[in-house]
């Protein structure tokens, strides 16, 4: 790909920080928006769970393999092809009749989506060769969750006082238009020198996965759990074969040999611990702000900022930490920070604590993002790190996915229709304890998985994987 000026550059920074923010925005503002969709469309604990989860679960199935598509075909190509089934999802969910439709939609939306965020980060990389250059559009890059995060829950509670739920899609459009004619004319197209093969049945196994698991957390407390049980044997099977074909593939979609290093498998969970944790602590405290505290959606979004403000402030401070003194620091702060949150809120007894644990969450999540990414990749051959980024991205999105799934699985079983506000306050004491719990996740293995033996695994399976590569690039079978 041929160098672009300074301006050029920029103005591509722009346009994927654009798919950033309408992916980010939506996610954020929509938390805010549950209980006029609940309203509105007559649906249960359940159904709201899977208008989140419906979105995330989608993302985190596809999103491995978006990005191999993207450096086979075209980053560019498949870049666009996502603006356009974004915004195609979010306009016909903005005119959803119904939950079922909505939930449907969402999916399209979550296809469109795991095509922007996995390949804007590509084309980011591809464009800023220089390593400094690169490494302040990744900040810009991140600082750009910060903002969304800090401006949903506000925009979303304008936005569904002022017009309703729908109009949180609306955003989308004109956002997703701009951002889809800009790429058109500033986007330079790339590819990989050496593209992952497909690998189709492993990407079924993972759809099976995901969906089946998740599908039988939600549903079990209306079902019951005969019911949901073939879903678990599912979920079951699927991982069994996960483990026995993967191994056997010459480049498996998910490669099982990362999991020998111990910083990487630890980053892993600790993804899933917390944004599990994200997850539950949105879609427990939006509920518990506007059907039990009786706020409207404005009020809560601004009750959202004392947990989105440090968020935004404490991302950054997270990344230099790492640069100076590694991720145990930062991982095992968020840990104590987000299990602090996770107590508070079960002891809410006034809006004093309500505001501190708000503050001690998003101080929480803010410090835990950056050593994820870097603990994933550390000690990975330089070959081999954005795979080993694409499945702590993966990690991410499963995480928020479970998160809303247990939680408000936990929050149906204890709410019945006839007594809702008076339920929910001791319905979501054991959800705020499993948020209490990711914390205590998220501190144990930051301090676990950091030290000199986890570093030592790190450099061992590196080697390891080194040496597999140099043989395959010889011919020679491994």
């Amino acid at each position: 790909m041929p160098e672009l000026s300074h301006r050029r550059r920029m103005l591509v920074l722009a346009i994927c920080c654009m798919s950033l923010l309408i992916v980010s925005l939506d996610t954020t503002a929509l938390n805010v928006a549950l209980p006029a969709m609940q309203r509105g469309l007559d649906a249960s604990t359940a159904g709201l769970q899977w208008t989140i989860d419906a979105y995330t679960l989608v993302l985190a199935s596809l999103l491995m393999l978006a990005g191999s598509t993207a450096d086979r075909i075209g980053r560019k190509r498949v870049f666009m092809a996502g603006l356009v089934v974004f915004t195609i999802g979010s306009a016909l969910c903005s005119a959803a009749p119904n939950l079922e439709a909505l939930i449907a939609f969402r999916m399209v939306q979550a296809v469109g989506g795991s095509m922007l965020n996995p390949v804007a980060m590509s084309i980011i990389t591809n464009t800023f060769t220089d390593p400094r250059e690169r490494a302040r559009a990744i900040g810009v890059w991140g600082a750009v969750v910060g903002i969304s995060m800090a401006a949903g829950p506000l925009v979303g509670g304008v936005l569904v006082d002022a017009v309703g739920w729908r109009s949180i899609f609306w955003v989308n459009l004109p956002v997703g238009l701009a951002a889809l004619l800009l790429t058109l004319r500033y986007v330079s197209e790339s590819r990989a020198p050496r593209a992952r093969r497909p690998d189709p049945v492993g990407q079924l196994l993972v759809i099976a996965l995901f969906g089946s698991l998740t599908y039988a957390i939600i549903e079990a407390p209306a079902a019951g759990f005969s019911y949901v049980l073939p879903f678990a044997v599912v979920a079951v099977l699927a991982l069994a074969g996960l483990l026995w074909y993967e191994p056997r593939r010459a480049e498996p979609l998910i490669d099982l040999r990362f999991f020998r290093s111990a910083p990487f498998s630890g980053a892993t969970v600790i993804a899933i611990s917390a944004f599990a944790g994200l997850g539950g602590f949105l879609f427990l405290s939006t509920l518990y702000l506007q059907n039990v505290r009786g706020l409207d959606a404005l009020h809560a979004g601004l009750w959202m900022l004392p947990m989105a403000v440090p968020m935004f402030l404490f991302a950054p401070l997270a990344g230099r930490l790492v640069g100076s003194r590694g991720p145990r620091l930062p991982l095992v702060a968020a840990g104590v920070m987000i299990t602090a949150s996770g107590v508070l809120f079960d002891a809410e007894t006034s809006d004093v604590t309500l505001f501190l644990g708000y503050v001690l969450f998003g101080i929480g999540f803010g410090l835990v993002n950056a050593p994820i990414t870097n603990t994933a990749v550390s000690g990975m051959p330089r070959a081999q790190a954005g795979v080993a980024a694409a499945v702590a991205s993966t990690s991410r999105q499963l995480g928020q996915t479970l998160g809303v799934a247990v939680i408000g699985a936990v929050l149906a079983s204890g709410v019945g229709p006839a007594s809702y506000r008076e339920e929910f306050v001791s319905a979501a004491v054991p959800g705020w304890w499993i948020l209490a719990g990711c914390g205590g996740a998220v501190l144990a293995l930051g301090a676990v998985t950091t030290g000199p033996w986890a570093r030592r695994s790190a450099e061992r399976t590196a080697e390891r994987l080194e040496s597999v590569e140099v043989r395959e690039a010889a011919g020679v079978s491994a």
